[in-house]
């Protein structure tokens, strides 16, 4: 509409005006809540996942250190996600 003018992108405060968050929750406290919830999703997805790999994978010998690999990885990427080092062990070691 040209004969409006232009107005700076608002968002829906009245929707986010029905939703109550304590004051007590900050952004940190959210974000670690959310990463926990993740984490939690995909260990479940990954034990789900290990269950299927080895009972339909016909007795394949590549399965075993593919989900040793996987089970690595997702720990490594799981901790450091959480904690901010990889291992918990870093911050002591040489």
């Amino acid at each position: 509409m040209v004969d409006q003018p232009l107005q700076p992108f608002a968002p829906p405060f009245a929707l986010f005006a029905q939703l109550h968050v304590p004051d007590t929750l900050s952004a940190g406290v959210a974000v670690t809540w959310a990463l926990y919830i993740v984490s939690a999703f995909w260990a479940l997805y990954t034990l789900v996942a290990i269950y299927h790999w080895l009972k339909y994978s016909h007795a394949s010998w590549v399965a075993f250190p593919a989900i040793a690999l996987h089970l690595f990885i997702s720990f490594a990427l799981m901790a450091y996600t959480l904690s901010g080092n990889a291992f918990s062990l870093t911050p002591y070691l040489p």
